[in-house]
């Protein structure tokens, strides 16, 4: 496998009257931490999505976990994140059908785990978040951090290579964007897992190893931090 977990060259992508990526190139190494900043509008949510495979590159080449995307099928993307990414979004989009336990355990239902190995998995996974006491809980009757807590919990209980987190904290207060930070920051340490940050938070952006700084659609800037 390439030392890169994530691969992008020369990426360009347009919208239908916008052109959102002029050509960026970046790469994550495996285990590494990197933020992705800049204003509302550069190309960083479109950056993200095309890296998990939710968007098709239109120009350029994206390699994830040594995997060409151009060259997958959707199926095979959709296993790909499914099986080796993790993705944390700013409001959790956690199934608000399904309980705490089982949005965790999803993942792992849905690649054929036995129930036992899943929600063993996922149950262990929320006492590492701290928060097995609402397992039988329904999204709408927990807090947003809780929410966004028991995401990254979602996000790691398959074991990923890379996790994406599009502004995680961003829909948090001060005290509880930092607790989510810190939790993402230490389970990426702890199981060397790559962790791409993209925020528009200057204190969220300086935990990471390295900074790449969008802005209009091109890197206007790349700083090694730690």
């Amino acid at each position: 496998m390439s030392a890169d977990a994530l691969e992008m060259s020369a990426i360009t992508y347009d919208y239908a009257r916008t052109t959102a990526l002029r050509g960026v190139s970046m790469h994550v190494e495996n285990g590494e931490i990197v933020s992705v900043t800049g204003p509302s509008g550069c190309g960083k949510s479109t950056l993200l999505h095309l890296a998990c495979g939710i968007l098709r590159v239109q120009e350029g080449k994206i390699r994830l976990l040594g995997r060409d995307l151009g060259q997958l099928h959707e199926a095979d993307l959709s296993r790909l994140r499914r099986r080796e990414v993790g993705i944390v979004l700013q409001f959790g989009q956690l199934v608000p059908e399904l309980t705490v336990l089982d949005n965790v355990a999803l993942p792992l239902l849905l690649d054929d785990y036995s129930r036992t190995d899943a929600y063993g998995a996922a149950t262990a996974w929320l006492e590492r978040v701290e928060l097995v006491d609402v397992a039988s809980a329904l999204p709408g009757e927990i807090s947003g951090g809780q929410a966004q807590c028991v995401a990254v919990a979602r996000a790691m209980v398959t074991g990923p290579g890379v996790i994406f987190a599009d502004e995680p904290t961003g829909s948090m207060d001060t005290r509880g964007g930092a607790r989510l930070l810190q939790l993402l920051i230490s389970v990426a340490r702890e199981h060397a897992t790559a962790l791409v940050l993209v925020t528009h938070d200057n204190t969220v952006a300086a935990h990471a190893d390295r900074e790449v700084r969008l802005r209009d659609g091109l890197v206007e800037h790349e700083a090694v931090l730690r």
